[in-house]
């Protein structure tokens, strides 16, 4: 049985990302499954919106260690974090993550510290982008972690 979370499900705005998301669950991560030509593979994360409790995806770099995953709010290096992390903030358990065929419940949490420096190295070791993402903004970009549940 594929994990699903109940409610309207609304389509990211962005068209890229939601034909993406749509190929990736299609396929079961067999099309779509890198961010655009890097190459560098992606997951799926299902949530509920924070104001909305309508159900977004989105596909996030692919940065996993011991069966959790990194999901970094860096948003390009933007001033302000990206909707998605407020989402997450507001209902950390009611997330699904794919990495795969298919989707599963995870539960999801803010990293700092220590913690946060071991992730984030992952994570820029994933993709180096991330590094200068972090120069272009004031903010420190926020780390959540996606472990099953």
């Amino acid at each position: 049985m594929t994990e699903t979370l109940s409610g309207t499900y609304v389509p990211s705005a962005m068209d890229w990302v939601r034909d993406q998301v749509e190929a990736y669950e299609r396929s079961g991560g067999q099309e779509a499954n890198t961010l655009l030509d890097t190459g560098i593979p992606v997951i799926i994360v299902t949530m509920r919106g924070a104001q909305s409790g309508d159900v977004r995806k989105i596909a996030l770099m692919r940065v996993e260690h011991d069966g959790a995953y990194a999901l970094v709010a860096s948003f390009g290096g933007a001033p302000k974090h990206p909707v998605w992390f407020w989402n997450l903030k507001a209902h950390p358990d009611e997330v699904l993550i794919q990495d795969g065929p298919e989707p599963y419940r995870a539960s999801v949490r803010e990293v700092d510290g220590t913690e946060r420096d071991e992730w984030w190295a992952r994570a820029v070791a994933v993709y180096p982008e991330y590094a200068e993402y972090q120069q272009r903004t004031e903010r420190m970009i926020p780390v959540l972690i996606a472990s099953p549940v």
